[in-house]
């Protein structure tokens, strides 16, 4: 096998081949990654102001079996990373020739991270389990081979969690005693100023995840460059905010299921609009980020979030909630959802999709 890099008008195109090509045939995959995809790797959005990417595809004679691409990020400069990885089954030994290109065009950089798409607002992981199932819209979906490819690598696991709705409501009246902060206020998000509130969700991010695995700081141009495309599905109720004496105190993000309205190449389009609108058939709905300002860790801020949200989840008839992804080594994070989950359900909280980054020094 031979490692390309691709440069030229035509490189995306030759560059999405391969992704074509593994999923052809799968009746799980969903499309709506590629949205991401083609934002960073096919377009010189804001992103591209402060990072450096280069595609790259390996041949196996004329065939493309596999590709990544390489980002290095000048606000997460101590990793290059390997992300959009697609592979075909059976390869042996990719790793060392992605390494190769690494030393080559990011020759200071000590680390690599497989399996983060840039950021992780663009999206992080490769799948570990339930290959057989339909993603979630905006969590990752690949072959189970692909961890093998990395298996020599350490692997940091992340977990999503699935419940009923049901038990849900039942924590919300629990806990609605519990929720008086003075000077707390809670609204949605403004769309007739959807740029302005979504730099406002960049100032949050920004604010409230500084200790974050691989967080980097955000643009407001680079997010709303994210969400421009979704701004006709998205409703108002989708982005909540909490302030306290009119200071930032944090966020509550919330998507339906989108992929639930798609077979597998199809992407996001009007008539689907419209079926979302007027016949919403989605019954479950993407517990997608919260985030707490540092200095109101401790208060019940998330929870008056999570409950301005609830009488909308239950209006729009959403049955089951999946929260995540939350990274195995985020104690505080998995906590709150044992105790929840407990709670709620008085049954102990399992992980349902496992997905995983891989890291390596490279010095």
């Amino acid at each position: 096998m031979k490692v390309e890099l691709l440069e030229g008008a035509s490189a995306y195109n030759i560059f999405s081949e391969v992704r074509e090509s593994v999923y052809k045939e799968d009746i799980y995959y969903r499309c709506t990654e590629k949205e991401i995809e083609e934002l960073l790797l096919n377009s010189k959005g804001s992103f591209h102001s402060h990072a450096a990417i280069k595609m790259f595809v390996l041949r196996d004679g004329n065939n493309l079996v596999a590709r990544f691409a390489l980002i290095h990020d000048l606000r997460l400069p101590e990793y290059v990373q390997v992300s959009f990885f697609e592979a075909q089954k059976g390869l042996g030994e990719i790793f060392p020739l992605i390494k190769q290109e690494i030393i080559k065009h990011f020759p200071e950089c000590p680390k690599v991270v497989v399996g983060l798409n840039g950021h992780l607002n663009y999206g992080a992981g490769i799948l570990l389990n339930h290959f057989d199932r339909v993603p979630m819209y905006g969590l990752p979906y690949n072959p189970e081979y692909y961890k093998n490819y990395f298996k020599n690598l350490r692997c940091r696991k992340m977990f999503t969690f699935r419940f009923e709705m049901e038990g849900y409501i039942n924590w919300s009246k629990n806990y609605s005693r519990n929720r008086v902060i003075e000077g707390l206020n809670i609204r949605h998000m403004n769309k007739q100023n959807f740029k302005k509130d979504i730099a406002l969700y960049t100032q949050f991010n920004n604010l409230s995840f500084q200790k974050h695995t691989y967080w980097a700081d955000r643009d407001a141009e680079e997010d709303i460059e994210l969400f421009y495309p979704l701004r006709h599905w998205l409703k108002k109720e989708n982005l909540i905010f909490a302030e306290v004496n009119d200071k930032p105190a944090g966020f509550f993000l919330w998507l339906p299921d989108f992929n639930q309205l798609l077979t597998s190449q199809r992407h996001l389009n009007l008539w689907g609009l419209m079926k979302f609108r007027f016949k919403n058939t989605i019954d479950t709905y993407r517990f997608t980020e919260i985030g707490i300002i540092p200095k109101f860790l401790k208060s019940n801020i998330g929870l008056a979030m999570i409950d301005k949200a609830l009488p909308t989840m239950i209006e729009q008839g959403y049955k089951y909630c999946e929260g995540g992804y939350i990274f195995e080594e985020n104690r505080a994070s998995m906590t709150f959802v044992f105790r929840t989950i407990e709670r709620s359900f008085g049954m102990k909280a399992e992980p349902y999709r496992q997905f995983a980054t891989f890291e390596a020094e490279l010095k």
